[in-house]
């Protein structure tokens, strides 16, 4: 979360620098400085929502066209872009932004060297190189966490049970034997549904496999396995409601990353219901109270807000405090 957080600094400490550095050479100039305390105050819906960001990179597009003394506010636009975009996305954005610096130091410049192109570069690779090099030690340390928990849940489930049936057939109870190899077997297979409906891909991956339109909010952090699996499920069952009862245009799935908890939200614009009076006969009823018994396995919180003619929006809140960043995957 430190990163996070100083690059949000960093951004209003680059716009100031830049306002100030403008003004000290060209005096003040109200469409400049206007410009730039618009940037300043969408900055935090960039940070929120995806098309904010757009917003925001438009702005300060704008900005550095009229005064490219505001260049170099792209380091934390660039690191934005890396942190809620997919890289196919993130990194052509992250190029047009590069030749923005590039262009804006070049019209600063009594004299054009290589010096004005390779510096930008670099600092753009650079930028990168940091941002997913700690996405790969986050998720490592993750894999790690996960595999001790596995570690773990065999020694005291499959290994102890594999034990008691070696010791009770060497007592000749077989049908003892039988009954705990059953459970073992259960277990096998609750370890396998566990582990299986990501398959390999991360939380966020597997969501935009869902749906078309998925907004992350907040500094992702590894999560432990039931609640990744609990979170998509809970998007699977909202999203066939939707397909099967809502008749909707437009459906938004939103995972937001907290310092103590991670919420999932389903929003729809269909034709919507009144949740009281949903019963499982109706279709509904079942899918829903699935969803909430899954939740308050993990200690989470489901809520539903919806009317007719007003369309759904369902929100899951579960708490990470216990495994906060370092969580497992």
């Amino acid at each position: 979360m430190w990163l996070h957080r100083a690059m949000h600094a960093g951004f209003y400490v680059l716009l100031a620098a830049s306002a100030a550095r403008y003004v000290a050479y060209h005096g003040v100039d109200s469409v400049v400085l206007g410009v730039a305390v618009v940037l300043g105050a969408l900055y935090p819906a960039g940070v929120r929502w995806t098309r904010g960001l757009a917003v925001v990179l438009a702005t300060w597009l704008v900005l550095v066209w009229l005064a490219p003394s505001f260049g170099w506010c792209a380091i934390p636009l660039f690191f934005q872009c890396l942190r809620q975009l997919r890289p196919r996305i993130a990194v052509p954005i992250a190029g047009v932004l590069t030749i923005a610096v590039v262009l804006a130091q070049v019209r600063l410049a009594d004299v054009v060297d290589p010096s004005l192109v390779l510096g930008p570069v670099g600092v753009a690779v650079i930028t990168a190189a940091v941002f997913f090099d700690r996405r790969r030690l986050i998720h490592e340390a993750g894999v790690l966490q996960e595999r001790q928990r596995l570690a773990r849940e065999i020694h005291d489930t499959l290994a102890q049970g594999l034990s008691s049936i070696n010791l009770l057939l060497e007592l000749g109870d077989t049908r003892r034997a039988a009954d705990v190899a059953r459970e073992n077997l259960a277990e096998a297979r609750r370890f396998v549904r566990d582990l299986s409906p990501l398959q390999g891909r991360s939380l966020e991956d597997a969501l935009r496999g869902l749906c078309e339109r998925v907004e992350v909010h907040g500094e992702p952090y590894p999560l432990t396995v039931q609640t990744e699996v609990a979170l998509l499920r809970v998007a699977q069952g909202a999203l066939a409601n939707v397909r099967e009862h809502a008749e909707a245009s437009t459906v938004v799935v939103t995972l937001s990353y907290l310092d103590d908890a991670v919420a999932l939200d389903v929003r729809d614009d269909g034709r919507g219901f009144d949740p009281a009076a949903v019963s499982p006969r109706e279709g509904r009823g079942y899918g829903l109270a699935s969803i909430r018994g899954r939740i308050a396995e993990l200690g989470g919180t489901l809520s539903v807000e919806s009317a007719p003619g007003e369309g759904t929006a369902l929100a899951v809140t579960v708490p990470t405090r216990t495994t906060g960043t370092t969580g497992s995957r």
